[in-house]
């Protein structure tokens, strides 16, 4: 499919037991279940260059969690952390469909639905990642954006595409 090009996609899982418990489906996601998950999310198609990564590994913790933001956000002035990028399944709490998956921060704490919330934060909740649907509808490639819940919903540009979010994802000094 051409995507992650020159990346170490191999190195680019942390093996923890967060990672293991929490996020990381135990097989690679079956074209039948990414298909039934996106029938789940609303129908929003996941992009390739994410149902790729899951194929090496269905979800987990990054070795590099911090992201460079060029717009201040409630987190930080430059920048944001994620805790983990969920997997494609139902397995693991914090998967696409898991308890703590998607449809749970619209659903139960009113997260605005314009697409996909894939990662979240060490705020516990108040502020997430999502694939931004709006401009390119369900079927397109969506951008990536900071959504900050106590700040109205706030919603903050971060990467053109998932691929690209993965790919600026940098290492952090003392976890920030």
């Amino acid at each position: 499919m051409g995507y992650f090009e020159g990346f170490d996609v191999a190195g680019f899982w942390e093996d923890s037991p967060v990672a293991r418990d929490e996020y990381a489906e135990m097989t690679p996601p079956a074209p039948e279940v990414i298909a039934s998950v996106e029938e789940e999310l609303g129908g929003y198609r996941l992009p390739g260059s994410y149902v790729e990564l899951m194929g090496v590994r269905n979800g987990g913790v990054p070795v590099r969690v911090r992201f460079p933001m060029s717009e201040p956000t409630s987190w930080a002035g430059d920048h944001l952390v994620i805790n983990g990028i969920m997997g494609i399944g139902r397995t693991r709490p914090c998967s696409l469909g898991g308890e703590f998956g998607s449809r749970f921060w619209i659903e139960e704490w009113e997260y605005p639905d314009i697409g996909v919330y894939f990662a979240d934060t060490p705020s516990a909740g108040h502020d997430m990642l999502a694939l931004d649907y709006r401009a390119c509808g369900a079927g397109g490639e969506p951008v990536v954006v900071h959504v900050d819940q106590e700040n109205d919903f706030a919603i903050t540009f971060a990467a053109e595409s998932f691929e690209a979010f993965a790919r600026g994802l940098e290492s952090t000094a003392f976890g920030l």
